[in-house]
C-alpha cells in the first residue's frame, strides 16, 4: 500500500516528508525488524521507549516512523534519509488504526467473538471454535495457547498479540475462508488499544478475581480495562456473562447489545443444573428457554460447564439451534494444560494452569470433589517472578490447606530470586505439610514418588507451557512431559 493512501484515512498530527513514493509492506514496534518499505511505530513501553530507536531505525532505511514525541529526532536527520516523520497523539493506538486499514479492516469480514475474564477463557474460546466448526464454518482463533487459522497452528507469545499482528492473522482467517474467529482478549490488551478500531459481533464474560495487580495495581482498574470490551460491543451485537460472578451484570450494563446471562442461579437465561463430573468428564442440564438439553463433555470440572454454557450461549445467540452447540461442546477435544489428566496404574497427575489464588482454588475444590476423601491430594506449584507478588501467601495458605502435602516449587522466576518467591509463599503456610524443592522437574519427580500408589497429584501453575524462564532465558520444560516421564518410571 501507498504511504500517502493510508495517511489519508488514518488521524494523524504532521506528515515531514514525501509520502507519495512510499511503498509500504510492513509494521514494526521491534527496531531490529524495521527496515526498507517498513513503518516503525516508537511506542513507550514500560521498559523502554521505543522513541530512543528512531536513529536506529532511520539508519536501516525504514521508509516511515510513527511517533508521539515530535522532538525525539531533529526533522533534519529524517529529510536527510528520505524517511517520512509521522506525528500521532498516541503511537498505540495508531498502530491498531494504521493495521486495521492496511489489511482492509479484516475484523469487519468476519463474526469476531471476544473472550474475556480472568479463568477460562482458553478453554471457552476452544468450546466456541468447536462449535462452529461442527456446525460447518470455518473458524480462527487468536489465544493463551496457540493461535489457529482454521486447522493450522501458529505459534503465539501473548494471550493477546499486538495490533498489527491480529489484524494480519485476521486477514490471513478471511483470505483462507474463514468465517469466524474466536479472540482471548486480555486486560492489558484491552488498556493498551491492541483491539482499537475492532468489530466485535460478540463477546463473552468468564469471571474476574484479582490479577495482574503488579499492572493495573487496583482492582477498580482491572475492572475497567475488562469493560471495555463489552462497551465495543454494538446493539447489533450479543453479550453471554456470568451471571454467577457478582461483577457480571455491572461488567456489562452499558453496552447495548443483545445480553444473556449463565450460571446456576434461578435468574440466569441460561440455567446450568445437576452438574456432576469425575477424572472422565463432566455431564449437565442446560435450562434454556423452558427446555432441558442434556450435556456432556470430556472436560472436567464444575468450572467447565460455566465454560461451556457460555459457548453455548453466544453460539444460540447468532442463531445456531442449540442441538448442534451441544454436539459441538461434546467433541471439543481436552484443552492442552487445562485440568488435562495423566497417569499410569491408579495414580494420576493433573496438569493445570491455574495461577491465580481463585484458580488454585478452584482447581483443587475440583480435584477434593472427585476423589471424595477416597484418595491423598497433593499439589506441585510455585509463583511467577515480576508479577503480581500479593497472590503467593494466599496460593500457599489454599494450597497446603487443600492438600495432603505441598511441593513448593519454581515457576517462571524471570528476574527475581526463585527462593525468595519461594519464601513469600511459605508466609501463607500455616501447617508443616509442605516440602521445599526449588527445582520443578525434582519436585514433580518427588510428588510422584512418595505418594500414595493411587494419589492424584495436581502439578499448577504452568499448564500448556513448554519452557522455565530464568534471568530472560527461557529453557525447554513441560510439566505435562515430566509428568509422564516419572509416571512410567514409577510404574515400572
Amino acid at each position: 500500500m501507498k504511504l500517502n493512501e493510508l495517511l489519508n484515512s488514518a488521524k494523524v498530527v504532521q506528515v515531514v516528508g514525501n509520502a507519495e513514493q512510499k511503498e509500504i509492506l510492513s509494521f514494526s514496534i521491534d527496531s531490529r525488524n524495521a527496515g526498507k518499505n517498513s513503518i516503525f511505530f516508537a511506542i513507550e513501553g514500560f521498559k523502554t521507549d521505543g522513541h530512543k530507536f528512531v536513529q536506529d531505525v532511520i539508519n536501516q532505511g525504514a521508509d516511515a516512523v510513527v511517533v508521539q514525541n515530535a522532538n525525539a529526532v531533529p526533522d533534519q536527520i529524517f529529510a536527510h534519509a528520505g524517511c517520512v516523520k509521522i506525528v500521532v497523539e498516541d503511537t498505540r493506538k495508531a498502530l491498531a488504526e494504521f493495521s486495521n486499514i492496511f489489511y482492509g479492516e479484516p475484523s469487519k469480514k468476519l463474526k469476531l467473538i471476544g473472550i474475556t475474564g480472568t479463568k477460562g477463557k482458553s478453554t471457552t474460546a476452544f468450546y466456541v471454535k468447536n462449535i462452529f466448526e461442527n456446525a460447518g464454518f470455518k473458524c480462527g482463533l487468536i489465544g493463551t495457547i496457540a493461535n489457529y487459522i482454521g486447522d493450522r497452528e501458529v505459534k503465539t507469545m501473548l494471550t493477546t498479540p499486538q495490533s498489527h499482528e491480529i489484524n494480519f492473522l485476521l486477514a490471513e482467517m478471511v483470505k483462507e475462508g474463514c468465517t469466524h474467529c474466536v479472540m482471548e482478549v486480555s486486560s492489558h490488551a484491552l488498556r493498551l488499544n491492541r483491539v482499537d478500531y475492532m468489530n466485535f459481533a460478540s463477546a463473552i464474560f468468564t469471571n474476574i478475581t484479582s490479577d495482574h495487580m503488579d499492572y493495573h495495581k487496583t482492582f477498580e482498574h482491572y475492572f475497567d480495562s475488562k469493560k471495555i470490551l463489552f462497551d465495543m460491543i454494538s446493539a447489533e451485537g450479543s453479550i453471554a456473562y456470568n451471571a454467577d460472578d457478582e461483577n457480571g451484570k455491572n461488567i456489562v450494563k452499558q453496552s447495548a447489545a443483545k445480553k444473556v446471562s449463565y450460571g446456576t442461579k434461578r435468574n440466569s437465561d441460561l440455567r446450568i443444573e445437576n452438574v456432576e463430573y469425575n477424572l472422565d468428564g463432566t455431564k449437565f442440564d442446560l435450562n434454556w428457554q423452558g427446555k432441558i438439553y442434556k450435556v456432556e463433555t470430556s472436560l472436567v470440572g464444575h468450572f467447565n460447564a460455566l465454560n461451556a454454557a457460555s459457548a453455548f450461549a453466544v453460539a444460540v445467540a447468532d442463531g445456531m439451534k442449540p442441538e448442534t452447540a451441544i454436539e459441538g461442546i461434546k467433541t471439543t477435544p481436552q484443552v492442552p494444560g487445562r485440568f488435562e489428566v495423566v497417569g499410569k496404574k491408579n495414580k494420576k497427575v493433573i496438569i493445570d494452569y491455574s495461577h491465580t489464588s481463585d484458580s488454585l482454588k478452584q482447581a483443587l475444590m475440583a480435584v477434593n470433589h472427585i476423589v471424595n476423601n477416597e484418595r491423598k491430594v497433593y499439589t506441585v506449584f510455585g509463583c511467577g517472578g515480576d508479577r503480581d507478588r500479593t497472590k503467593r501467601p494466599v496460593m500457599g495458605e489454599i494450597a497446603s490447606s487443600m492438600s495432603e502435602c505441598v511441593y513448593v516449587t519454581s515457576d517462571n522466576p524471570r528476574t527475581e530470586d526463585p527462593f525468595f518467591i519461594i519464601d513469600e509463599i511459605l508466609k501463607g503456610i500455616k501447617a508443616n505439610n509442605y516440602r521445599v524443592m526449588e527445582n520443578r522437574e525434582d519436585a514433580i519427580k518427588a510428588a510422584i514418588f512418595e505418594s500414595e500408589d493411587d494419589a492424584v497429584i495436581l502439578v499448577a501453575g504452568k499448564g500448556h507451557e513448554n519452557y522455565q524462564e530464568v534471568n530472560g532465558v527461557r529453557k525447554h520444560f513441560s510439566d505435562k512431559e515430566t509428568a509422564e516421564k516419572y509416571l512410567s518410571e514409577w510404574a515400572n
